[in-house]
């Protein structure tokens, strides 16, 4: 019986999957989902109270990796002594980005759910809410660097976010594209260049 559950549950994800891909949350069809897995409605609802609930099924546990991950960079770099911060933003910022490129390219499929079929869902937003982290955090940062006796010029928190919303959109598109791991480590490192090179320039480097 239990063999035969996880059997049942296996075969409604997988449907679930292709049918959230191809259509997106909003576009799929519970009652194709359910054809395509071979089961009854009944059946179905033994499992999951609703379409919802089955589509975050399928992206919570990587929503939770990407977010949590990202999370822990950023307070972790927080965290150090300020003279610390000043030296090691590259470095710190770099590796959460590469582990956030091998994550999804173990993970393609449910993370193109998480970014690029949620609207209509809880995590329509998801790339967002990273965005306006990653402002909080950039502000913050500048704050540092003027305290330890650094110029730098007034950067609007519109400006930021334009920027951050920019970065996050451009490391994505290694999802959107669903390119070979190898020239998706490539683009991001060199993407991070660029964007490195941008930041300086505007903080009068």
């Amino acid at each position: 019986m239990e063999e035969k559950s996880t059997g049942t549950l296996e075969s409604i994800q997988e449907a679930a999957m292709q049918e959230f891909l191809d259509k997106g949350f909003q576009g799929a069809s519970l009652r194709q989902i359910v054809k395509n897995a071979g089961v009854t409605t009944g059946a179905f609802y033994g499992y999951f109270s609703s379409k919802e609930a089955l589509f975050n099924a399928l992206v919570e546990p990587h929503a939770v990796a990407l977010m949590g991950k990202f999370m822990e960079a950023q307070s972790s770099f927080a965290e150090l002594p300020e003279e610390e911060q000043a030296t090691c933003m590259g470095n710190a910022s770099g590796a959460c980005v590469r582990w956030m490129v091998d994550y999804i390219c173990q993970h393609r499929e449910p993370v193109k759910l998480l970014l690029c079929r949620s609207e209509g869902t809880s995590y329509e937003h998801f790339v967002h809410n990273m965005v306006e982290v990653e402002v909080e955090y950039t502000l913050r940062y500048m704050d540092v660097l003027r305290r330890l006796g650094q110029t730098l010029p007034e950067l609007s928190q519109s400006l930021c976010h334009i920027i951050a919303s920019g970065m996050f959109n451009g490391l994505f598109e290694i999802v959107v594209h669903d390119m070979p791991k190898e020239q998706a480590l490539r683009d991001v490192e060199q993407f991070r260049t660029f964007y490195t090179g941008g930041w300086l320039k505007l903080m009068g480097g």
